[in-house]
């Protein structure tokens, strides 16, 4: 297995093995978002701007509340993350909240694999704490590119991972 595939696969098994313990923590906020609160914060929503009618692109979507935010606000939505036990959750919140979303378990470097056509989407959105973890970024940035409508824009609001570390 080549360095990249290895990585792949210890990254995935790091998420598949957060995202219970993600779903039932009180930092997702879960009993809010089931009631409607919106997980999107002040700057995502206001690089979005209005989304109603929008395809809309979610990149590393983990469960899927920034997705099924998006999808309350109006916009046609995807959400992509590469881990299957995330993916499951997402699919069974939107039905659970009666919420339109396609969901698609794919690492970013082959998505383009799974979507219709390239230059669909309006907007592509990637949030906080996903950078990081990806171990290079020319071929999810070709991804973006290529998922992109001329004209469509990309909202990236992340941070450095230091910011853990801090008080």
């Amino acid at each position: 297995m080549n360095d990249s595939k290895a990585y792949l696969e210890i990254n995935r098994a790091y998420w598949d093995a957060r995202v219970e313990s993600h779903w039932l923590s009180d930092f997702y906020q879960m009993k809010a978002f089931r009631v409607g609160w919106c997980s999107l914060k002040d700057p995502e929503l206001g690089y979005l701007g209005e989304v109603r009618g929008f395809r809309v692109l979610h990149l590393q979507c983990h469960f899927g509340q920034d997705t099924l935010s998006l999808a309350r606000r109006g916009a046609q939505v995807t959400g992509v993350d590469f881990s299957s036990l995330a993916i499951q959750k997402a699919r069974a919140l939107a039905v659970e909240m009666n919420l339109k979303a396609e969901f698609i378990c794919r690492d970013i470097a082959s998505l383009m694999e799974d979507l219709p056509t390239t230059g669909t989407f309006e907007r592509v959105m990637c949030t906080y704490g996903t950078l990081g973890w990806l171990p290079e970024l020319q071929t999810w940035a070709s991804s973006v590119a290529a998922a992109l409508r001329p004209g469509g824009s990309l909202v990236l609001v992340d941070f450095h991972p230091v910011v853990w570390m801090l008080d």
